[in-house]
C-alpha cells in the first residue's frame, strides 16, 4: 500500500438501521465477534487510542489505533499503524440511509507507505481483507441480529 495508489474502497449494504451498525463497528464486545476478537477495549471518542496484536505466520502485526475523527451515527476515521513497522493510514467508516437500510462505505487512505516485502501490505490484501470484514463477516454478524 503505497501513498501514491488510490483509497481502498470497500460498500456493503445492509437490512440494518444505521443505529444497528453504528453500535456494530463501534461497540468492543460486537466488534469482538466480527471484527478482530483480540480488541481489548474501544470507545467511540476522539484520541480515544487502543493497541492489539495480530499473528500472521510468522509476523506479530501490532495495530495502533487512535480515533481521529467523529460524527455519532455518520462517521468515524481511526488512524491505523502498526508498531516497529513503518506505514500510516486513516481508515474511515462511513454510514448513509438508503432504501433496504444502511450502506456503510469504507475507505483506507495510505499516508505513508508500507513496506512492499511484506505481503500483507499489498494494496491487493488490504483489499481482500476489507472485503472479508465487511462482506463476509459484519454482513454475516448484522444477518443475525
Amino acid at each position: 500500500m503505497l501513498k501514491n495508489d488510490p483509497p481502498i474502497i470497500t460498500q456493503e449494504s445492509f437490512n440494518n438501521s444505521i443505529s444497528e451498525v453504528w453500535k456494530a463497528i463501534t461497540n468492543c464486545e460486537q466488534m469482538k465477534a466480527w471484527f478482530f476478537y483480540n480488541i481489548p477495549n474501544f470507545e467511540a471518542k476522539i484520541g480515544f487510542k487502543t493497541q492489539f496484536n495480530v499473528k500472521s505466520e510468522n509476523r506479530d502485526f501490532l495495530h495502533l489505533w487512535k480515533v481521529i475523527d467523529l460524527v455519532p451515527n455518520k462517521k468515524i476515521t481511526t488512524n491505523w499503524k502498526y508498531q516497529n513497522i513503518k506505514g500510516d493510514s486513516n481508515v474511515t467508516f462511513e454510514l448513509n440511509e438508503d432504501q433496504k437500510g444502511t450502506t456503510l462505505t469504507v475507505t483506507c487512505e495510505i499516508l505513508e507507505d508500507f513496506p512492499q516485502n511484506i505481503s500483507e501490505f499489498k494494496t491487493e490484501s488490504c483489499q481482500a481483507g476489507w472485503n472479508y470484514f465487511i462482506k463476509d463477516r459484519l454482513k454475516n454478524y448484522l444477518t443475525l441480529l
